[in-house]
Protein backbone atom coordinates (compact mmCIF):
# COMPACT_ATOMS: atom_id res chain seq x y z
CA UNK A 1 0.00 0.00 0.00
CA UNK A 2 1.30 3.49 -0.86
CA UNK A 3 0.37 6.29 1.48
CA UNK A 4 0.81 10.00 0.82
CA UNK A 5 0.74 11.71 4.20
CA UNK A 6 1.68 14.89 5.89
CA UNK A 7 3.29 13.15 8.85
CA UNK A 8 3.29 16.26 11.00
CA UNK A 9 -0.48 16.74 10.86
CA UNK A 10 -1.42 13.04 10.89
CA UNK A 11 0.98 12.06 13.66
CA UNK A 12 0.05 10.47 16.94
CA UNK A 13 2.36 11.69 19.71
CA UNK A 14 4.98 9.25 20.96
CA UNK A 15 3.55 9.67 24.48
CA UNK A 16 0.26 8.22 23.25
CA UNK A 17 2.10 5.28 21.71
CA UNK A 18 3.90 4.56 24.98
CA UNK A 19 0.58 4.78 26.85
CA UNK A 20 -1.02 2.32 24.39
CA UNK A 21 1.91 -0.09 24.66
CA UNK A 22 1.78 0.02 28.46
CA UNK A 23 -1.99 -0.58 28.43
CA UNK A 24 -1.50 -3.55 26.08
CA UNK A 25 1.43 -4.84 28.14
CA UNK A 26 3.36 -4.95 24.88
CA UNK A 27 6.93 -4.15 23.89
CA UNK A 28 8.51 -2.72 20.74
CA UNK A 29 11.89 -2.86 19.00
CA UNK A 30 13.18 -1.10 15.90
CA UNK A 31 15.47 -1.74 12.96
CA UNK A 32 16.26 1.64 11.43
CA UNK A 33 18.11 2.55 8.29
CA UNK A 34 17.31 6.08 7.08
CA UNK A 35 16.21 7.20 10.56
CA UNK A 36 19.41 5.89 12.19
CA UNK A 37 17.93 5.56 15.68
CA UNK A 38 15.59 8.57 15.66
CA UNK A 39 12.53 6.36 16.17
CA UNK A 40 14.01 4.60 19.20
CA UNK A 41 15.20 7.94 20.58
CA UNK A 42 11.75 9.46 20.10
CA UNK A 43 10.08 6.62 22.00
CA UNK A 44 12.80 6.67 24.68
CA UNK A 45 12.18 10.39 25.21
CA UNK A 46 8.79 9.62 26.76
CA UNK A 47 8.69 9.02 30.52
CA UNK A 48 7.80 5.37 31.11
CA UNK A 49 9.32 4.18 27.83
CA UNK A 50 11.59 1.77 29.66
CA UNK A 51 8.54 -0.42 30.29
CA UNK A 52 7.92 -0.90 26.56
CA UNK A 53 11.05 -0.17 24.48
CA UNK A 54 13.19 -3.32 24.21
CA UNK A 55 15.87 -1.85 21.95
CA UNK A 56 16.82 -1.08 18.41
CA UNK A 57 19.17 -1.89 15.59
CA UNK A 58 20.76 0.84 13.51
CA UNK A 59 21.28 -0.78 10.13
CA UNK A 60 22.31 2.19 8.02
CA UNK A 61 24.82 0.13 6.03
CA UNK A 62 23.32 -2.48 3.71
CA UNK A 63 25.43 -5.36 5.06
CA UNK A 64 24.17 -4.69 8.59
CA UNK A 65 20.59 -5.19 7.44
CA UNK A 66 21.61 -8.82 6.92
CA UNK A 67 24.08 -9.40 9.76
CA UNK A 68 22.13 -7.62 12.52
CA UNK A 69 18.49 -7.81 11.45
CA UNK A 70 18.57 -11.00 9.40
CA UNK A 71 17.36 -9.57 6.11
CA UNK A 72 17.88 -12.20 3.43
CA UNK A 73 21.05 -11.57 1.38
CA UNK A 74 19.29 -12.65 -1.82
CA UNK A 75 16.53 -10.11 -1.19
CA UNK A 76 19.08 -7.35 -0.63
CA UNK A 77 20.89 -8.33 -3.83
CA UNK A 78 17.74 -8.46 -5.94
CA UNK A 79 15.38 -5.85 -4.48
CA UNK A 80 17.95 -3.68 -2.73
CA UNK A 81 18.07 -2.01 0.66
CA UNK A 82 15.15 0.31 -0.14
CA UNK A 83 12.28 -2.11 -0.74
CA UNK A 84 9.04 -3.34 0.80
CA UNK A 85 10.51 -6.78 1.46
CA UNK A 86 13.49 -5.24 3.18
CA UNK A 87 11.25 -3.20 5.50
CA UNK A 88 9.19 -6.31 6.23
CA UNK A 89 12.25 -8.34 7.19
CA UNK A 90 13.72 -5.45 9.19
CA UNK A 91 10.55 -5.27 11.28
CA UNK A 92 10.46 -9.02 11.82
CA UNK A 93 14.18 -9.04 12.61
CA UNK A 94 13.89 -6.28 15.20
CA UNK A 95 11.03 -8.14 16.86
CA UNK A 96 12.94 -11.42 16.89
CA UNK A 97 16.42 -10.16 17.84
CA UNK A 98 15.18 -7.90 20.63
CA UNK A 99 12.46 -10.24 21.89
CA UNK A 100 9.65 -7.72 21.46
CA UNK A 101 5.94 -8.09 20.78
CA UNK A 102 6.16 -5.53 17.95
CA UNK A 103 8.93 -4.68 15.51
CA UNK A 104 9.27 -1.66 13.27
CA UNK A 105 11.51 -1.53 10.21
CA UNK A 106 12.33 1.68 8.36
CA UNK A 107 14.27 2.04 5.12
CA UNK A 108 14.16 4.72 2.48
CA UNK A 109 15.73 7.66 0.70
CA UNK A 110 16.20 10.91 2.61
CA UNK A 111 18.21 12.60 -0.14
CA UNK A 112 19.65 14.68 -1.47
CA UNK A 113 19.84 12.18 -4.37
CA UNK A 114 17.63 9.30 -5.45
CA UNK A 115 18.84 5.76 -4.72
CA UNK A 116 18.45 2.66 -6.88
CA UNK A 117 15.64 4.27 -8.84
CA UNK A 118 13.73 5.41 -5.76
CA UNK A 119 12.91 9.09 -5.49
CA UNK A 120 13.88 11.18 -2.50
CA UNK A 121 11.11 10.82 0.08
CA UNK A 122 10.37 7.17 -0.68
CA UNK A 123 10.15 5.29 2.61
CA UNK A 124 9.14 1.72 3.36
CA UNK A 125 7.73 1.16 6.83
CA UNK A 126 7.27 -2.36 8.18
CA UNK A 127 5.28 -3.08 11.31
CA UNK A 128 5.53 -6.66 12.60
CA UNK A 129 3.21 -7.83 15.34
CA UNK A 130 1.54 -10.90 16.73
CA UNK A 131 -0.72 -11.23 13.67
CA UNK A 132 1.86 -10.69 10.94
CA UNK A 133 3.60 -7.83 9.20
CA UNK A 134 2.22 -4.84 7.33
CA UNK A 135 4.35 -2.75 4.99
CA UNK A 136 3.52 0.76 3.83
CA UNK A 137 5.22 2.74 1.10
CA UNK A 138 5.31 6.39 2.08
CA UNK A 139 5.93 9.42 -0.11
CA UNK A 140 7.37 12.15 2.07
CA UNK A 141 8.45 15.64 1.06
CA UNK A 142 11.06 18.00 2.40
CA UNK A 143 14.73 18.06 3.26
CA UNK A 144 16.62 15.13 4.86
CA UNK A 145 15.60 16.05 8.39
CA UNK A 146 11.93 16.52 7.49
CA UNK A 147 11.81 13.19 5.63
CA UNK A 148 13.51 11.34 8.47
CA UNK A 149 11.23 12.88 11.12
CA UNK A 150 8.22 12.23 8.88
CA UNK A 151 9.19 8.55 8.79
CA UNK A 152 9.42 8.51 12.59
CA UNK A 153 5.99 10.14 12.96
CA UNK A 154 4.49 7.68 10.46
CA UNK A 155 5.98 4.72 12.34
CA UNK A 156 4.65 5.91 15.69
CA UNK A 157 1.22 6.52 14.15
CA UNK A 158 1.04 3.14 12.39
CA UNK A 159 2.09 1.20 15.48
CA UNK A 160 -0.48 3.10 17.54
CA UNK A 161 -3.12 2.18 14.97
CA UNK A 162 -2.00 -1.45 15.19
CA UNK A 163 -2.59 -1.25 18.93
CA UNK A 164 -6.08 0.14 18.36
CA UNK A 165 -5.23 3.74 19.09
CA UNK A 166 -5.90 5.49 15.84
Amino acid sequence: MTVDIDPLTAAIPAADLVRLLIAARATVATAESLTAGLLSATIAGVPGASAVLRGGLIVYATDLKHTLAGVDEQLLASAGPVAAGTAEQLAAGARRVCGADWGIGLTGVAGPDSQDGHAVGTVFLGVAGPDGTEVLRLKLAGDRWTIRMGAVHAAVTELARGLGGG
